[in-house]
């Protein structure tokens, strides 16, 4: 069994004109959800092994502190690939990581990391679901099981939806 854990970034400043959106970084808020979105997954025990990470600040920065929650966090890997990506390339980067580890979280950017979340849960909670297809915010958590052996086995289809949560929904989620 595996599972995959896709998490938006936080909030993040919004563009400037002329400016890069590679370098936009995370606003009060989004760092507050980050560590509240760490508590959460520390608290439901959705620790990831391993964390693939766009390259952008703000999925550095989300990364930097929902991490903080956890007791051994894993090593991230920062990946080009997940920035401005397809649900492909997701999908690939994925496929590429090494056979070790029951749980990788990936931390990337919409539309693609909504289409992926979408295409993968043909199975779990109805509701979730349904909110899941609905939208998927900054800072929205997915997590995503498979019955596979290894990683380069995953593909678009089969996954189980275990948990979607949004920011608004962090303090009154108890289970």
């Amino acid at each position: 069994m595996r599972r995959l854990i896709l998490l938006r970034h936080a909030k993040a400043e919004r563009a400037q004109p002329g400016g890069s959106d590679l370098n936009r970084i995370l606003t009060d808020r989004g760092r507050s959800d980050a560590i509240r979105l760490g508590a959460y997954m520390a608290r439901h025990g959705l620790i990831p092994d391993q964390a693939l990470v766009s390259t952008s600040k703000r999925t550095r920065e989300t990364w930097a502190l929902l991490s903080k929650a956890f007791s051994n966090p894993p090593g991230a890997r920062f990946e080009e690939r997940i920035y401005e990506a397809s649900p492909q390339a997701i999908l690939q980067a994925i496929q590429d990581i090494a056979p070790t580890g029951q749980t990788l979280l990936v931390v990337g950017h919409n539309p693609s990391l909504h289409q992926v979340a979408t295409m993968l849960a043909v199975s779990g909670d109805i509701d979730a679901r349904q909110r899941l297809k609905e939208d998927f915010p900054t800072a929205a958590l997915a997590v995503v099981s498979f019955a596979i052996e290894d990683w380069q086995g995953f593909d678009f289809h089969g996954g189980r939806l275990e948990h979607f949560v949004r920011p608004r929904e962090l303090e009154a989620a108890s289970d």
